[in-house]
């Protein structure tokens, strides 16, 4: 992901250049960073839930 950013930034200074490519660069950071955060809340809930970081024994996703 980082050497898509890295070509978005390069083709759009040296294209255009205008500001599309590093615009769409940070807002592709800024997307995997909130897929992290909802990653991390999941994961603290879980072990708030049972005092456990095995996913082996939090069988509460069983529907």
């Amino acid at each position: 992901m980082n050497s898509a950013n890295i070509n978005l930034v390069a083709f759009s200074r040296f294209g255009r250049g205008d500001l599309g490519g590093q615009l769409f660069a940070v807002f592709v950071i800024v997307i995997a960073a909130a897929e992290v955060a909802v990653a991390l809340a999941i994961v603290l809930t879980l072990y708030r839930l049972k005092r456990t970081p095995n996913l082996d024994e939090a069988d509460i996703l069983r529907g």
